[in-house]
């Protein structure tokens, strides 16, 4: 996020068939009558049963029935629809089968009278034309959001665990509301920015970046605004939602109980989701 991203093969060996076919090659004529007395079969035979072969074709390649591709064809098609879209949401990249999305980022458990406020603000919105929804999982962002092969995952978190084992616990404090948007303007989100502790999270963002180059991944943003996104909407609008913040949500913030701003954030791990997987990384 910036400031302004079943083929189901059957296959079948026949050491029987591969035989049958050589037998007038590799057998004396004794061998082939006993042979074929033993099983039954004359030369008539044999050129019907080579002729239905060269009718149906290589029995090792069947194609497969129309309904059962169009029922895997189905199936594909809805993970990826699945995958691709969530309350709306579009992916910034691609879905492909082993990659993983994965990035870095720093917990907030709010106090529990953030909710509360976050329901005024959510609601004061609603009032100004623009439906956002509340984020479930708080988090302060450190690195993009980039694609890790899944053999990549296991070298790149023992990467992030070494160079992190030396980063000292801090803690920073965010206030005031601010608009962002991703990279492709898919999402607009309302945030709110770090205030105290900047110098330290760029220390963190430092080290992280050493892993990115590492794997020839993208690093963090030139000059980052340090901040906890709270809710969002699909789209671009950054504009709308900017002019509502500074007035009637700002008016939210200053009718608030005291203590609720500014958030604090109190830092003594890092963490890296990777797909569906939490990596977490303690610092010292």
């Amino acid at each position: 996020m910036s400031s302004s991203r079943m083929l189901v093969c059957y296959s079948s060996t026949s050491s029987s068939d591969d035989d049958y076919d050589e037998d007038g090659d590799d057998f004396s004529s004794k061998s082939c009558k006993k042979r074929k007395s033993a099983i039954g079969s004359s030369e008539e035979d044999h050129r019907v049963q080579k002729k239905k072969r060269s009718l149906i074709g290589d029995p090792e390649r069947l194609p497969l029935p129309d309904t059962v591709l169009e029922m895997f064809r189905d199936v594909e098609d809805q993970c990826h629809e699945d995958r691709s879209q969530h309350g709306g949401r579009i992916r910034s990249f691609q879905h492909e089968r082993g990659n993983w999305a994965s990035y870095v980022y720093l917990p907030y458990i709010p106090d529990d009278s953030f909710p509360e406020l976050l329901e005024q603000l959510v609601e004061a919105t609603r009032s100004g034309g623009i439906n956002l929804t509340q984020v479930e999982d708080f988090h302060l962002s450190l690195s993009q959001t980039v694609v890790l092969r899944h053999h990549w995952i296991q070298p790149f978190i023992q990467s992030l665990r070494t160079s992190l084992s030396q980063s000292p616990r801090h803690v920073c404090l965010a206030e005031g509301l601010q608009v962002y948007s991703n990279s492709e303007k898919t999402r607009t989100f309302l945030g709110v920015e770090v205030s105290s502790g900047h110098a330290q999270l760029l220390e963190l963002v430092q080290v992280i970046d050493r892993t990115m180059e590492e794997f020839g991944l993208p690093t963090f943003y030139q000059n980052p605004s340090f901040h906890i996104s709270i809710a969002w909407c699909v789209g671009d609008r950054i504009e709308q939602l900017r002019n509502i913040s500074t007035s009637i949500l700002q008016t939210v913030v200053e009718q608030t109980e005291e203590g609720v701003f500014p958030l604090r954030i109190k830092y003594e791990e890092l963490r890296c989701k990777s797909g569906n997987k939490v990596f977490c990384f303690p610092l010292r």
